[in-house]
């Protein structure tokens, strides 16, 4: 079972380097969106400092959306998921691989790019622990929730719309816990609370995740 991760992860990420431009989308729309706050509302880095997590938090959010509606269509299209549905092995499984592989080109490169953005939002130094640590729970939980979402909508053209109406209600509990965990770190108060409920909806997002979008794929497949 660990083999066949391994495979597809590799698989996916050989892909993603061969279509590099996709890769790049979400990292290029984070960066333009956190640098249009100090045009929208002040320069002034007092300001700025108080607005940057919910900032970079809702920057983050609305990148990982970015490269979900091509997660499972390519191979729903080319008839590659339809023979993983056939081929008795764990289509959770094989899932949870793309899945994570979808994290390490989309949520992972988020996490690094933060602290830099951070601190053009004149977020101190001392913050960016804090901040990748919840960034990199949060994007974890918002690549399963995106995935789910994925698997419903796979089967429907021009399905970003309905994908987004079903994916980000439900990310609201990790918007809150992030922002909120960066935003205590930035007054110097204990930060243990929201990270503790970040690191418990991730797991409970993957311990769950992969058999809901197991039976949507062959929901989607079979229809």
């Amino acid at each position: 079972m660990w083999q066949i991760f391994g495979l597809v992860i590799g698989r996916d990420l050989r892909l993603a380097l061969r279509h590099w431009d996709q890769v790049i989308q979400p990292l290029i729309f984070f960066v333009i969106i956190t640098t249009l706050f100090p045009l929208a509302i002040s320069p002034a880095l007092d300001e700025l400092r108080r607005i940057a997590p919910g900032v970079l938090w809702v920057a983050a959010m609305l990148s990982s959306l970015l490269a979900l509606e091509s997660l499972f269509r390519p191979d729903v299209e080319d008839g590659t998921m339809e023979q993983w549905v056939l081929s008795g092995q764990p289509l959770s499984v094989l899932l949870l691989a793309k899945t994570t592989a979808h994290w390490l080109v989309s949520g992972l490169p988020l996490v690094f790019m933060a602290p830099i953005l951070g601190t053009a939002l004149g977020m101190p130094q001392s913050v960016w622990p804090v901040l990748a640590a919840t960034l990199a729970l949060g994007t974890g939980s918002l690549s399963m929730l995106g995935a789910i979402g994925a698997a419903l909508t796979v089967g429907v053209r021009r399905g970003n719309v309905l994908l987004a109406l079903l994916v980000l209600p439900l990310e609201m509990p990790v918007l809150i816990f992030g922002a909120r965990a960066v935003d205590l770190a930035m007054h110097g108060d204990a930060v243990a609370g929201p990270l503790n409920l970040l690191g418990a909806l991730l797991l409970f997002f993957i311990s769950l995740g992969p058999f809901a979008m197991a039976a949507a794929m062959r929901i989607s497949v079979e229809s």
